[in-house]
């Protein structure tokens, strides 16, 4: 079973073409890249004044947020892995609440960085 058609008011079937200086065009770049939008999606939502991502993060601290998840998904995986009711010799549950806690910290400290 594929997946469900969309409905035809939700297909973005009209394209829209803008000429903009290129100083223009560098600014909405980097504020879409700031943000993590693509150019055309930031456009969307400032034109059809749908809302942006409040917090501005440097993109460093995007990266480090993202690889941040992905370790956090990995020991997510692994707590599954305990939780399921095998033997826990190393008592690996203790240890990832831990690590779980220190990730917590990490991402409350990269979100509330103002740079």
């Amino acid at each position: 079973m594929g997946r469900p058609k969309k409905e035809f008011n939700s297909l973005k079937i009209v394209q829209v073409n803008i000429r903009m200086t290129v100083d223009d065009y560098i600014e909405v770049s980097e504020k879409a890249k700031t943000i993590g939008l693509s150019i055309a999606e930031f456009i969307r939502r400032k034109v059809t004044e749908k809302c942006l991502p409040k917090k501005r993060v440097h993109p460093m601290d995007r990266k480090l947020f993202v690889e941040l998840s992905r370790v956090g998904n990995n020991l997510n995986q692994l707590a599954k892995f305990v939780n399921s009711g095998i033997r826990d010799p190393y008592n690996i549950h203790k240890q990832l609440e831990e690590v779980k806690t220190l990730l917590q910290f990490l991402k409350s400290s990269i979100s509330g960085n103002d740079r």
